[in-house]
């Protein structure tokens, strides 16, 4: 493609976001309170000159200030898969919050049982316990890996996602070694003191780093998400399994974003064995929620260690986690909400939105691909699809990707702002869909001119 074109295009969709959203623009305008003039800095990454400001949200539809309804492709990045505000959760929040009260009384509540039997069922692990997001689920995961194996460090894929915990902020070097992630900011220490790091489908480069012996935990997904994409090769989860259990490494799967993959996401799908298994955004539909599982050996294991205070100032848990508000969201999405059936529906809708892109690709003969991962699919301006995160961290074309997400958005579409990566909800329908696709290609068409 010529970048010139490119650029034209990119202008013009730019222009024309500017001039279609004045609330938008006034609202980020006069946000001088706000660190990065938004609530949460990474609001910023998204195409165009300033982020469009939420109005409303059901099912799958967004509406903003400037009265705009989108297709929501973006479902909060996960956190809204269930869809927005789903009317089982809504009625489950009502009633425990304005109903009967009691939020955060400190106190369990008998929802926690029922979630803890629904997940083992999904997932496998025996032993649950709750926190307010996947970061602070994994963050307690690696602390008591490191408890019970006594080794310090913790090894995870190249271009990994796990929330903001600072041992997952580590690459590949050009050298082949761990390196910090471009960016990061204000480590706490050369994260090489903390982790190790290893090129996702490399089993050779896994069993390298494991040979140190000082590894506590494998944290993964079992597919690569917020690099893109990325899926297993065939044996390669097989083998992660057998290494790490060889080495006296436990296995931690990050399940957060791969629970796309199916009612027990990969975990389930795939018929995976984690020691551990770690989960948020979605699981509780659109309320703050995490959970980590572990199986009932590890389990009895930590609770049997009398120098472990897993009660008080240890450093696993927090005062708002496993709150009455949270879990009986979290019941109600399980059992209403992102049931069996939900997830048939969405993964229907997801094979003919890949069905979709992969025809406008080929229409044009585009060096491109499409991957998908259960209700998740995600175009690629590579082909073949890259097979770790290093090479997908290359494939990457800014320009050209915010050119894609302008261009749908100022039609009625909005993909995940990190990349050209969209979800299907249990309220997508096929129409929602098809109207991607005829976009999808008219954009192309316009870039082939």
């Amino acid at each position: 493609m010529e970048r010139a074109r490119i650029r034209q295009l990119l202008a013009r969709e730019s222009a024309d976001a500017e001039r279609r959203n004045p609330r938008s623009r006034d609202a980020y305008a006069r946000a001088d309170h706000l660190f990065g003039r938004v609530p949460m800095t990474w609001m910023n990454k998204t195409a165009g000159a300033f982020p469009r400001y939420l109005d409303s949200a059901r099912g799958a539809r967004i509406r903003d200030v400037d009265g705009h309804e989108y297709i929501d492709f973006c479902l909060g990045d996960t956190g809204a898969m269930a869809g927005h505000s789903p009317a089982a959760v809504a009625e489950a929040v009502q009633h425990r919050f304005a109903e009967l009260g009691g939020a955060t009384a400190m106190l369990p509540t008998e929802d926690a049982e029922w979630v803890g039997a629904e997940l083992t069922r999904r997932f496998g692990p025996t032993r649950w316990s709750f926190a307010l997001t996947a970061t602070d689920a994994n963050r307690w995961a690696i602390r008591l890996a490191r408890a019970v194996t006594g080794r310090p460090k913790i090894l995870v894929n190249s271009y990994c996602y796990h929330g903001s915990v600072d041992e997952s902020l580590i690459v590949t070097g050009p050298d082949g070694h761990g390196a910090p992630r471009p960016g990061n900011v204000g480590a706490p220490c050369d994260v090489t003191l903390t982790s190790r790091v290893a090129e996702f489908n490399d089993l050779d480069h896994l069993e390298r780093e494991l040979a140190h012996g000082d590894v506590a935990a494998v944290l993964m997904e079992p597919a690569l998400t917020n690099i893109g994409i990325v899926l297993p090769e065939p044996g390669y989860l097989e083998g992660v399994r057998e290494l790490t259990r060889r080495h006296g490494t436990l296995l931690i799967n990050d399940e957060t974003h791969t629970f796309s993959a199916g009612p027990g996401g990969c975990t389930a799908a795939w018929g995976l064995e984690p020691d551990v298994l770690t989960i948020g955004k979605a699981i509780a539909g659109g309320i703050p929620a995490g959970a980590y599982g572990l199986s009932a050996d590890l389990a009895d294991r930590l609770l049997g260690r009398a120098d472990l205070d897993l009660v008080d100032m240890g450093g696993v848990g927090g005062t708002l986690a496993g709150n009455a508000l949270s879990v009986a969201a979290t019941r109600a999405t399980l059992e209403h909400v992102l049931t069996d059936d939900a997830f048939a529906h969405m993964h229907k809708l997801s094979e003919r939105f890949e069905d979709g892109v992969r025809a406008g690709i080929e229409a044009h003969g585009l060096p491109w691909s499409v991957s998908r991962l259960g209700a998740r699919t995600e175009y690629r301006f590579t082909d073949p699809a890259p097979r770790n995160g290093t090479e997908a961290a290359a494939a990457g074309d800014t320009e050209l990707e915010d050119f894609l997400h302008l261009y749908l958005a100022n039609r009625g579409i909005l993909l995940t702002p990190f990349h050209s990566m969209a979800l299907m909800c249990p309220d997508t329908t096929e129409q929602d869909v098809d109207t991607h696709t005829a976009l999808f290609a008219a954009a192309l068409a316009e870039l082939a001119d």
